[in-house]
């Protein structure tokens, strides 16, 4: 086995051999020691040996000039030479890679500053609906006894349009379907029956959106309820009697 080291150090025997000796040196560990000291051998002289030129090829057989330059022209070095052998190649190249960063460029600025809403009825806004706590603007709670109901400001929008009679006839009663947010704007005014003309449920809808309420209450706190308005205007008449 040892007279094999050489052979086996210098890859000149068959695969199979060199398998087998392979195998044989992870439970040998004297011939271990000696293909060591083979290596040290082998690297000593390598570290004292003269380099030859670069280009002094001289002697070697064709299959390792081959391997070489085959080497030489796969590194690096060589690459980056042939990168800058055509320039018209390179000004392709950075042309391409500046089209590509502009544009790039260009659409992460319109996703920074294009608006972060969404559209309600989209489904990025169902999922923001479902994961919205109830009470808050984009889910609100159903209005029952444990909130405190909405109120009208005597000095606001809502209550000057109630008292200058937008609908024209003596007794109204409209139910509205509202939302109060948590800042006492009122949005989503539908009626939901009515025997009023149009144009007066309009003028209606139209002055109601534009006045703020006193938002309902929770724990103290201002909380967004979807509810029904009872809308509702009644004149007394009074009948001057017999004397």
């Amino acid at each position: 086995m040892r007279r094999r080291l050489p052979a086996f150090y210098d890859r000149e025997l068959p695969v199979r051999e060199l398998i087998a000796i392979e195998s044989h040196l992870n439970d040998c560990p004297p011939c271990l020691r000696d293909l060591r000291a083979l290596q040290q051998v082998g690297t000593a002289l390598r570290l004292a040996a003269a380099p030859g030129p670069a280009d002094d090829w001289t002697g070697l057989q064709p299959g390792v000039i081959s391997r070489m330059r085959a080497e030489e022209h796969d590194s690096w070095t060589e690459w980056a030479k042939r990168t800058f052998d055509d320039w018209h190649l390179v000004w392709i190249g950075l042309a391409s890679t500046s089209a590509s960063l502009l544009c790039g460029g260009i659409i992460l600025s319109m996703f920074y500053f294009a608006s972060p809403g969404y559209r309600p009825d989209s489904l990025a806004g169902f999922f923001a609906v479902l994961a919205a706590p109830s009470g808050s603007d984009l889910n609100p709670a159903m209005l029952d006894n444990r909130y405190r109901v909405p109120t009208v400001p005597s000095n606001g929008v809502v209550f000057a349009a109630l008292k200058n009679r937008t609908i024209e006839s003596d007794d109204m009663v409209v139910p509205l379907s509202a939302i109060v947010r948590r800042d006492g704007w009122v949005s989503g005014l539908e009626p939901i029956a009515s025997d009023q003309t149009p144009q007066d449920l309009d003028r209606l809808i139209a002055a109601l959106s534009r006045g703020r309420l006193e938002p309902a209450q929770f724990g103290g706190s201002p909380v967004a309820v979807n509810l029904v308005w009872l809308v509702a205007h009644t004149t007394v008449k009074g009948h001057k009697g017999r004397l």
